[in-house]
């Protein structure tokens, strides 16, 4: 099992920089994949970013791209936020998967955090 636990969400004016967190542990080995997904109210789910854990290579949603950075260390994820539109108000979670072959698919991930909550007002 993989547990993720995500922190460094709040409020933010628009314009504004935010730095999530996820914390990782237990069989972290396994998963290939790593990524932030988010999900505003009355929307589905939609993947931000991605982070191959073997090379480090990543991929971005366009609404985020040139805005984003995804990085991660020994046991921790990271999402570096920047130039925040209130568009970008939702739920964070971070996400985990075995094989990095299904791209931003919600269903490709096995494990997920609970979320932490983004709010930009504008």
């Amino acid at each position: 099992q993989v547990q993720l636990v995500e922190s460094g969400g709040g409020s933010v004016q628009a314009g504004g920089s935010l730095k999530l967190t996820c914390a990782t542990s237990g069989y972290t080995w396994s998963t290939r994949c790593m990524g932030w997904f988010r999900q505003a109210p009355g929307k589905e789910r939609e993947g931000v970013a991605r982070i191959n854990t073997r090379n480090s290579s990543t991929e971005y949603a366009d609404a985020v791209k040139g805005r984003f950075t995804i990085s991660r260390d020994n046991a921790e994820m990271y999402l570096q936020m920047s130039s925040l539109k209130a568009e970008d108000t939702a739920m964070y979670f971070c996400a985990a998967q075995i094989y990095c072959d299904s791209g931003f698919r919600v269903d490709g991930f096995q494990y997920w955090g609970q979320g932490t909550q983004v709010t930009v007002s504008s």
